[in-house]
């Protein structure tokens, strides 16, 4: 089973590209590194200020994807310089 979520996010500190790839390189790698899930940025490559990341997991019980993406939720909200503003979570 698949588990997919679109997460919109905020970061109203970054000045500058530069600033939000940094913020989201370390968002990434600490999902990637205590998580079995994929992530990408999907959209506002462009923007300062605006994302929308693609998390996906995979495995047997949608019970395990459940618990896997509300741990990723956690950890993108303990960023104190990023704020989560719409989540789409939808099974595939």
């Amino acid at each position: 089973m698949l588990l997919y979520a679109e997460v919109e996010i905020f970061l109203p500190t970054c000045h500058s590209l530069k600033d939000k790839r940094s913020i989201l390189k370390r968002i990434k790698k600490r999902l990637s590194q205590t998580l079995n899930i994929t992530i990408a940025e999907m959209d506002y490559q462009d923007l300062w200020q605006r994302t929308m990341l693609a998390i996906a997991t995979v495995s047997d019980s949608n019970e395990i994807n459940e618990q896997v993406m509300q741990q990723a939720f956690q950890i993108i909200d303990s960023f104190p310089e990023v704020e989560r503003t719409l989540t789409n979570v939808e099974n595939r």
